[in-house]
């Protein structure tokens, strides 16, 4: 499951899963419990494939920001999200070392790497969000670059 299918849903902690779209929504389901829920079209809900982070040149895919904290750790959890503002800084600045100091918060950086560690606790780690994304891996796969 790439993260096109995975939900990250206002005022409710934790990230869901998409089941099924329903009259008035979704059927989400819970990742760390795995309760079934409905989820109103009205609530604020963001597809984690669709959020992105700015550097001083693009906003880069959070797919691929997971991507470079799976490979610094190779495939293990990252930071604590409640490790101090500095120590969260200085661990983001080593995947992304232009990212936008002014536009993303360490507010941002935590919600990022709280994510990557649930997903990664969950077995979730083909971060890939199109099958494209996913046949380009599978082909660059053995591939010396």
């Amino acid at each position: 499951m790439g993260l096109d299918k995975i939900l990250a849903i206002s005022g409710k902690p934790g990230l869901y899963e998409l089941t099924a779209q329903s009259r008035g929504g979704f059927i989400v389901k819970s990742i760390p419990e795995g309760k079934k829920m409905a989820v109103n079209i009205r609530n604020n809900v963001s597809l984690l494939s669709e959020i992105a982070i700015y550097t001083y040149t693009e906003e880069v895919p959070l797919a691929e920001i997971f991507e470079k904290i799976k490979e610094k750790e190779d495939g293990g959890e990252a930071i604590s999200h409640k490790a101090s503002k500095a120590e969260l800084e200085n661990y983001f600045a080593e995947i992304l070392p232009d990212y936008d100091v002014d536009r993303v918060y360490a507010s941002d950086m935590k919600k990022i790497f709280q994510w990557y560690n649930l997903l990664v606790k969950n077995g979730i780690t083909d971060f890939a969000t199109t099958e494209e994304e996913k046949q380009a891996d599978k082909n660059n796969d053995g591939q010396e670059e």
